[in-house]
């Protein structure tokens, strides 16, 4: 039985039905295209859990766009997102400086990736958590996994209309953002970011809609419900196969 709105709305299937559902999405060339690049070595492996092609699809990626990736981690996104836009787009990898204080070394090989050659239209950026911007509007604020850090001691915490105005702000008028995070169990709210590192969808739903974006669509290609929403996304018995959400939002 579905344990929030989201799966009744978006999928009632199985995570293998998703996997399914993945390998028919029509990918738009530029990001089929930087799907197969070499360049991205063992990420491309990743793939096959992480459907990064199919949700850059699903977030409307175009080439020439201009991107956020907030908080970008070991740079999957950053390097699809890169090679999808292409050398007249720009992607901005922002690193929240409370972020990059209790994980300097995830920081410290993002700055040796993005200074290789075939990534010259990525940009860091270190800011306080507080402080989203980007210096031009963007297309696109992507975030994947670390929409529920920003509410942990260590980042501040920030209130969410903070977070969320920022990003409208940085966004062109119809400007994309697009949030990906582990599931926490409905009515929740934040009680599970800093333990379980999990949110409960309907608090981002409504926390995003609250600074001004329209919730425009969800896509189901994470959902797995084999997930009980008690164990931690680490935990050995879940890790990389978490029930997560994919909500689409655009600035009107």
């Amino acid at each position: 039985m579905a344990r929030y709105p989201f799966r009744l709305a978006a999928c009632l299937m199985s995570a293998i039905a998703c996997s399914a559902l993945a390998g028919t999405v029509q990918l738009p060339a530029n990001i089929a295209a930087a799907a197969a690049d070499p360049a991205r070595g063992a990420q491309a492996a990743n793939d096959a859990t992480r459907h990064g092609p199919e949700i850059l699809a699903f977030a409307g990626v175009r080439s020439g766009a201009k991107v956020v990736d907030l908080i970008p981690g070991g740079g999957y996104w950053t390097q699809l997102l890169a090679k999808a836009v292409g050398p007249k787009g720009h992607v901005y990898g922002i690193w929240p400086a409370e972020y990059a204080k209790v994980d300097g070394d995830e920081l410290g090989a993002y700055q040796k990736l993005i200074g290789s050659p075939g990534y010259v239209n990525v940009s860091v950026l270190d800011q306080p958590a507080t402080a989203l911007a980007a210096p031009e509007k963007v297309d696109l604020i992507f975030t994947a996994q670390n929409y529920h850090d920003y509410f942990d001691k260590f980042m501040g915490p920030v209130d969410p209309s903070t977070l969320n105005k920022a990003a409208f702000a940085a966004l062109k008028p119809g400007g994309i953002y697009l949030v990906i995070d582990h599931v926490a169990d409905a009515g929740s709210g934040h009680r599970d970011t800093d333990t379980l590192h999990r949110i409960d969808p309907a608090a981002v739903k409504a926390e995003v809609t609250a600074a001004g974006f329209r919730f425009v669509g969800a896509s189901p290609l994470l959902v797995n419900p084999a997930d009980d929403h008690r164990k931690k996304v680490f935990d050995p018995a879940i890790r990389g196969k978490t029930d997560q959400f994919i909500y689409k939002f655009r600035k009107p």
